[in-house]
């Protein structure tokens, strides 16, 4: 099984999770709690350095890699935004760096998080992934080169 495929049915199982919620009050807090299982973040990365750029809300995002694969560590200081960024590590986390940056995300359309989000917290999700991407292709990057 390619590492493309668990990306699938990582976003497979979580749309099946959102689908067990009928309105988006349940989907919002369902957001949230994901948001509270993230993983600490050292406050060390709590920096400007690591600060995504394009967010309403303070993001953080830690890039590691570990034999082969890429995953973060991330933290908000808003609860959705906190959850949107966790939903996106829990896709992506632990895949080759590669896979994460050329990742299809069509996932998000499937879950309508989207039509749901204010302008502002669109905004941010997409400037999440692009770091996220960017991270990845860096990693990568780094790893051809050496």
């Amino acid at each position: 099984m390619s590492q493309s495929d668990r990306i699938d049915q990582r976003a497979a199982v979580l749309l099946d999770e959102f689908a067990m919620f009928d309105d988006w009050v349940d989907r919002y807090q369902y957001v949230i709690d994901l948001g509270k299982e993230l993983t600490a973040m050292d406050d060390a990365y709590r920096t400007d350095a690591f600060k995504i750029q394009g967010c309403q809300s303070q993001v953080w995002l830690q890039p590691c890699e570990e034999d082969g694969l890429v995953y973060f560590k991330a933290d908000s200081d808003a609860q959705i935004t906190k959850g949107l960024i966790a939903i996106l590590l829990r896709i992506l986390n632990h895949t080759p760096a590669r896979e994460v940056a050329q990742s299809d995300l069509s996932f998000l359309d499937s879950l309508e998080l989207k039509e749901h989000l204010s302008p502002t917290r669109k905004n941010g999700l997409d400037a999440m992934i692009r770091q996220i991407r960017l991270y990845a292709a860096a990693i990568e990057a780094k790893a051809i080169s050496t």
